[in-house]
């Protein structure tokens, strides 16, 4: 009985949290995909930060911004998750922090982070998001280093506050 109970909490506590993460969805970034004309000319964040990873060979770990303007955000919502990178597992740590997305990589084994997730997708909405976009603003300021990679015939600038050594 107690497995049910919890069984049916947690069912409870995702389809809260889907409901919500579709209110914000649908009110405020539905539109701007929907009317601006070149959203979906993008090349998708994940394949940005995939063809990026392969090219500096999996690092065990790296740190970087990636500009919104130049990306599909296809992570929308998610703030800790496993990310393959053809046969290496990455905890990614993801914030959005306009006018940029921060993402932070770390290879290790696929673990389940859905607590992780839940935790900073709270902490980011009690705050109301006034921190993540402070540090985007800090960031337009302290960026001392970008990369370009091409994905898709385009160029996109990958942003770093400091040099990573590679």
């Amino acid at each position: 009985h107690t497995e049910y109970v919890l069984l049916v909490k947690n069912n409870y506590v995702d389809s809260v949290r889907e409901a919500r993460m579709c209110l914000i969805y649908r009110t405020l970034v539905w539109p701007y995909r929907t009317l601006h004309p070149s959203y979906h000319n993008r090349p998708l964040a994940s394949t940005v930060v995939s063809e990026y990873i392969k090219s500096r060979k999996y690092p065990m770990w790296t740190s970087f911004f990636l500009p919104y303007r130049f990306v599909q955000d296809d992570h929308f919502g998610s703030k800790h998750f496993n990310f393959a990178v053809d046969h290496v597992n990455y905890h990614v740590l993801r914030i959005g922090c306009f006018p940029f997305i921060k993402y932070h990589f770390t290879a290790r084994n696929v673990e389940d982070l859905k607590t992780e997730d839940l935790i900073w997708r709270a902490i980011t909405v009690v705050n109301l998001g006034i921190p993540c976009a402070l540090y985007g603003l800090a960031a337009t300021f302290l960026i001392t280093q970008t990369d370009v990679i091409v994905v898709e015939g385009k160029k996109i600038p990958i942003h770093f506050l400091i040099k990573e050594n590679w």
